[in-house]
C-alpha cells in the first residue's frame, strides 16, 4: 500500500508543516479523539476564528497543492446544519484576498478565487453561487475564476451585470456567469454531527466529492493551481447576491461551538491517479 504524502492522525498532535491560528475567543485543542477547532463565547464585535493551514506566509507561486492529488479526511461538527452559524470548512483555495480566515497570510495582491473544498455558510449568510442549489448549508464546492474562459467573457459580463439587478433577467444570465466562473456546489445529504469520511478527488480535467466513499459531485472545472490547504471555523457571514447585494458581519455564539477532526491524508501524483 502506497503511503500518504501528507498523514495527520491529529490525537498525536500538529505536526510543524500546519500554521495554527486563533483570534477572539478561539481555541485549538488536541486529545484523544482528534483536534477541536472552537469557538466559544464568539460576538458580534469581534471576528472569532480556529484555523490550520499550509499557505500562511507564502506567496501564492509557493502554494503546495497541484492535481492529482486526493484528500481524505474523518470529521465531525458540534451542530447541525441550521443551527452552526458562521462558516467553516476544509480544503484548497488560492486565499484570492490575502486573508485565511481574516488573518494576513503574505504580502501578495488580490486574486480571481479558485476554491475546492467542503464549506459551510450559516442561515445568516447568502452566497446563491449556484442557482439550482441552496443559498447556504453545508455544500462541496469549486469555483475557479482563473482560466481563460472567464477572463475573455468578464468584459461582456460586466456590461451584462446591472441586468442581474432584475430577478427574472437574472435567472437567464447566471448560468452563463457560473459557466464561465467554474462553479459548481451540491448540498450534502447527511447529519454534519455524525463522523464521516470527506474525499476531494482532484484531478487534471475534473473533480471528484465523496462522502463515505459515495460519490456525491463531479464536475469538469477543475482550477490548476497551486492551491493551500485550510480548515477552519469562524463566526463571519456573507451575504452575496448576482443581482447586487453584498453584506458582511459577524455572528454571535451563545454556545461553544466546534469542528473535529480524527484524521487527514493526502495522495499525490501517480498514487492520487490510481485511487481515482
Amino acid at each position: 500500500m502506497t503511503r500518504p504524502d501528507v498523514y495527520a492522525r491529529f490525537a498525536n498532535g500538529l505536526a510543524p508543516l500546519w500554521r495554527k491560528s486563533t483570534s477572539g475567543s478561539a481555541f485549538l485543542r488536541t486529545g484523544a479523539s482528534g483536534l477541536l477547532l472552537g469557538n466559544e463565547g464568539a460576538s458580534k464585535q469581534a471576528y472569532t476564528n480556529a484555523q490550520i493551514d499550509d499557505c500562511r506566509g507564502r506567496p501564492r507561486w509557493r502554494f503546495p497543492w497541484r492535481p492529482p492529488l486526493r484528500l481524505s479526511l474523518r470529521a465531525r461538527f458540534s451542530h447541525a446544519s441550521g443551527s452552526l452559524n458562521g462558516t467553516a470548512g476544509f480544503g484548497f483555495w488560492n486565499d484570492p484576498f490575502r486573508m485565511t480566515g481574516l488573518c494576513m497570510t503574505g504580502l501578495r495582491r488580490v486574486a480571481l478565487p479558485q476554491a475546492l473544498w467542503f464549506f459551510y455558510t450559516g442561515p445568516d449568510g447568502a452566497m446563491p453561487l449556484a442557482l439550482d442549489q441552496p443559498a447556504w448549508g453545508w455544500k462541496a464546492s469549486v469555483i475557479d475564476t482563473r482560466t481563460s474562459r472567464f477572463l475573455l467573457q468578464a468584459p461582456l459580463l460586466s456590461l451584462a451585470a446591472p441586468l442581474t439587478r432584475i430577478p427574472r433577467l437574472c435567472r437567464s444570465l447566471w448560468p452563463c456567469v457560473q459557466r464561465a466562473a467554474g462553479i459548481a456546489e451540491r448540498t450534502l445529504p447527511a447529519a454534519m454531527t455524525d463522523w464521516h469520511v470527506y474525499t476531494i478527488d482532484w484531478q487534471l480535467e475534473r473533480v471528484r466529492f465523496y462522502l463515505d466513499g459515495v460519490p456525491l459531485l463531479e464536475t469538469s472545472q477543475a482550477p490548476s493551481g497551486p492551491l493551500g490547504l485550510v480548515i477552519w471555523l469562524d463566526n463571519q457571514f456573507l451575504q452575496f447576491a448576482p443581482w447586487g447585494r453584498f453584506r458582511w458581519g459577524l455572528v454571535e455564539k451563545r454556545e461553544v461551538q466546534w469542528l473535529e477532526l480524527d484524521w487527514l491524508a493526502v495522495e499525490t501524483g501517480e498514487a492520487a491517479t490510481r485511487a481515482a
